[in-house]
């Protein structure tokens, strides 16, 4: 269960999305002065070294973030997210990668509060050394499914989850659509991002579905889910072919903002000529 180190996956093609869209709902959050608290189920350490042994490994950035640090033609969210990792680099070049702590923390406001989980005792460690001490960001070594109980609703009746498990175990399916619904009982108007992996696993196939349906129970707003494909399965059936990112109650400008991303996403991270990219949304969304 604590196997897992996103560092040999950090700044890949999973991340690339999965942040593009946490920093387009933060955006939209920071438009209204009220403060917002932002929960992450599944925090990591916070940033990762992308010259350090774990991401070298597979190098799974440079089919990433590393394909859009140059380009000139990006969409504006695309272009949102390689301003947030030049800063984190500060300027100079791409050594680190953020996490989903980091995107988070660049966006919030004095009045804005982070409550970060993150259950891996070495992962904890880092993150804790760098983020326990800025103002309005709680770190926990704890079951994050569990903080919603605590967290939701907050005060400011604003918030986003984000629910981003590595899904090593089959029950972090069941988990996560436990949490979706809980967050959703617990406080309707929260805006909800999961991240979900492509694999040919039936629990992974099914998940999207259960999730659509629990959001049209529960939220208020709909739901929107963006799935992006580049890769192909290996002869024995195995590996991720790209992975989707589902959000209950989405702001009402994320759709018309994720159009030109998805498709240039596509083309310019494909891994075989079958690369495609969909957008769907709830009738409510």
């Amino acid at each position: 269960m604590l196997a897992y180190r996103h560092a040999f996956h950090a700044g890949n093609h999973a991340d690339v999305l999965k942040h593009t869209v946490l920093a387009a709902v933060l955006h939209h959050m920071n438009l209204k002065d009220k403060g917002w608290r932002y929960i992450d189920t599944h925090a990591g350490a916070g940033g990762y070294s992308l010259q350090g042994d774990y991401a070298k490994k597979r190098a799974e950035f440079e089919q990433g973030i590393a394909v859009l640090m140059d380009k000139t033609d990006l969409p504006a969210p695309l272009a949102e997210l390689v301003r947030l990792v030049r800063e984190f680099n500060g300027n100079k070049g791409l050594i680190q990668y953020p996490g989903s702590p980091a995107i988070a923390r660049a966006l919030m406001r004095p009045q804005d509060q982070l409550r970060l989980y993150e259950l891996h005792p070495t992962d904890h460690k880092i993150l804790d050394s760098y983020m326990a001490e800025v103002p309005g960001v709680e770190v926990k070594q704890g079951d994050g499914y569990a903080s919603l109980k605590s967290q939701l609703p907050p005060t400011t009746k604003r918030g986003v989850v984000l629910i981003d498990p590595p899904y090593e175990i089959k029950t972090d399916y069941l988990r996560v659509l436990g949490a979706l619904r809980e967050a959703l009982e617990r406080f309707p108007d929260c805006v909800v991002i999961i991240w979900l992996p492509q694999l040919q696993l039936v629990e992974a196939a099914q998940l999207p579905q259960r999730l659509k349906a629990a959001a049209d129970a529960g939220a208020k707003k709909g739901w929107l889910n963006a799935r992006l494909t580049v890769a192909q399965a290996d002869a024995r059936g195995f590996g991720m072919l790209g992975s989707s990112v589902f959000i209950a109650n989405p702001p009402h400008t994320l759709h018309d903002e994720l159009q030109p991303v998805m498709p240039y996403l596509a083309q310019a991270l494909a891994q075989f000529d079958g690369a495609r990219s969909a957008l769907e949304r709830s009738a409510k969304a």
